[in-house]
């Protein structure tokens, strides 16, 4: 199976804050462009007309426009950024030090309260990745979430290291992701 996955629009009125479920729109126009960028490239590679989405409206904004152009749109909790709990919206400067650093010392199991750890998020992407159809699938995601799935792909587990996280995708980039059936 190959996903292709796109990263949302930059959302509104987010800088220095923690952004996982928190639920952050995007500016209209970039949502359309990132629509017809979709509409696009499954027109050029002729697949079907079915997206998936987050439901968070920074991504879920482009279900909803190539839904009113006749697409098949399936908003999939799954694919939701993680969840930073109690860290979720606030500036990263007034969370706790002792909790970044908590963080950091077990990047892979730590879990902000109300939260998911970074091996939680890798479950809940492994999970959805083995449901796909053995067919190409277009959704429009979240960074963490997307390098998750590059990582499983790869074979790798949820890194124990900060410094073992790839950087994130640019706004509106797509990932190409294969997945092999197990």
């Amino acid at each position: 199976m190959t996903l292709y996955i796109w990263r949302h629009p930059r959302p509104l009125h987010v800088q220095g804050l923690c952004l996982g479920h928190t639920d952050a729109p995007a500016e209209q126009r970039k949502l359309k462009r990132l629509a017809g960028q979709i509409q696009r490239f499954a027109r050029r590679h002729r697949l079907p007309k079915v997206i998936y989405t987050s439901p968070l409206q920074r991504a879920a904004g482009v279900g909803t426009l190539l839904a009113a152009q006749g697409w098949q749109w399936h908003s999939v909790t799954e694919l939701k950024e993680i969840n930073f709990g109690h860290w979720d919206g606030r500036p990263w400067n007034e969370i706790e030090k002792t909790e970044i650093d908590a963080w950091c010392n077990n990047f892979a199991g730590f879990a902000p309260t109300g939260g998911e750890s970074l091996q939680q998020l890798f479950g809940r992407v492994s999970s959805w990745l083995s449901q796909l159809p053995d067919k190409p699938v277009l959704a429009v995601g979240h960074a963490g979430w997307m390098n998750a799935a590059r990582l499983l792909a790869q074979g790798h587990h949820a890194p124990d290291s900060p410094s073992l996280w790839p950087a994130s995708v640019a706004y509106r980039q797509q990932m190409v992701i294969s997945v092999t059936p197990s």
